[in-house]
C-alpha cells in the first residue's frame, strides 16, 4: 500500500484509530491521554502502533517535547478521502434521481382513457 489514499482508508478502517481522530478533531493530546480510554482492552504498545498507522497515513502527526509525544490531526489527509468520495456521492444521489422520476412515471395513476364510466 504505497499510495497515500490507500493508507488514510485503511487506516479509517480500524474503529480504534477513528475515535483516536475524533478525540483529535477536539485539540492536540499527548500519547497518553489518547491511550486512556482504551487500556482497559488494550496496552499502551497496542494504542502506539494504532498512532504510527495514522502517522504513516499522515492522518496525525506527532511531535516530541521533552518527555511530552503530542499528537494533532492533520485535516488535509481528511480532506483528500472527503474529495475522492464526494465524485461518488454525486454518482449515486444522481442515480436516485433517475430513480426516482422513474418510479414517480410507473406509479403515476392511470389514465382513465378507455374505461367505462359506470357513474352513468
Amino acid at each position: 500500500m504505497h499510495d497515500r489514499l490507500s493508507q488514510t482508508f485503511a487506516a479509517l478502517a480500524d474503529p480504534t484509530r477513528r475515535a483516536v481522530l475524533a478525540r483529535l478533531a477536539q485539540g492536540e493530546a499527548n500519547v497518553s491521554d489518547l491511550a486512556q480510554p482504551f487500556l482497559k482492552d488494550m496496552s499502551l504498545p497496542a494504542i502506539t502502533k494504532h498512532l504510527k498507522v495514522l502517522e504513516k497515513a499522515g492522518l496525525i502527526t506527532k511531535t516530541r517535547e521533552a518527555q511530552w509525544r503530542p499528537c494533532k490531526l492533520n485535516p488535509d489527509a481528511l480532506k483528500n478521502a472527503a474529495d475522492w468520495m464526494e465524485q461518488y456521492r454525486v454518482f449515486w444521489e444522481e442515480s436516485f434521481d433517475r430513480l426516482d422520476a422513474y418510479l414517480k412515471t410507473v406509479n403515476a395513476p392511470k389514465s382513465m382513457k378507455g374505461k367505462k364510466d359506470v357513474s352513468k
